[in-house]
């Protein structure tokens, strides 16, 4: 192009996103799962040390690890895939936290999945992707019917879709979501700031989701 050469990649990190001819996430998943845990594990001397609370090193992978993992995740289609990938990252340093349980007999254990998600109160990776999600939902819905972000969110494609099933889009995932928490008029409420700030809330720490 312009005399210049320029390589074909299959991707390629654009902003922090891997971006690829096959519109996947699994590979930035991944990516991002190796940074979290770099970001987790620069704090390993608060983390070990018993005169730091487990409340706190529950806020240092609160506000240091998950930040790093769930980037742009407002853009995120969640196939199951990707969630179990997230729930295995986040249990693995949430064990860590807590540490194992101290059964009757005097045997040590891990903590289940479900003990786990009780101590952080649901307050999950999951639950905190697609509240991000409803967000960002709410937020170009409210944008004027002029606004370029809006008329790309409405926008439908001339071509013909290809043959097989049809991918599975962010929007149907928060659709999901909403049918999940029984909002059945979520066209009013979204409308209104204040009110979809609750239902925002109320989704990062319901465990129907």
């Amino acid at each position: 192009m312009d005399n210049k050469h320029i390589d074909q990649v299959r991707s390629f990190s654009y902003l922090g996103a891997i971006l690829n001819g096959h519109n996947t996430l699994e590979e930035e998943i991944s990516e991002r799962i190796v940074k979290g845990n770099k970001a987790f594990y620069a704090n390993k001397t608060l983390i070990k040390s018993n005169l730091v609370s487990r409340k706190s090193k529950l806020k240092i992978y609160w506000l240091v690890s998950r930040p790093t993992v769930v980037y742009g995740c407002e853009t995120w289609a969640l196939k199951e895939s990707i969630i179990q990938k997230l729930y295995v990252f986040e249990r693995k340093i949430l064990r860590k936290i807590f540490g194992p349980t101290k059964e009757s007999n005097g045997v040590w254990r891990i903590k289940t999945n479900k003990e786990l998600d009780e101590l952080i109160k649901h307050r999950s990776i999951i639950n905190y992707v697609k509240a991000q999600l409803l967000s960002w939902f709410g937020h170009t819905n409210r944008m004027p019917e002029i606004s370029i972000v809006k008329r790309i969110h409405k926008r439908k494609p001339f071509t013909g879709r290809p043959a097989g099933r049809p991918k599975f889009r962010r929007d149907d995932d928060v659709k999901n979501d909403l049918k999940k928490m029984k909002l059945v008029k979520w066209a009013e409420q979204v409308q209104g700031l204040s009110k979809w700030k609750s239902i925002v809330e109320k989704a990062k720490t319901l465990s129907e989701l």
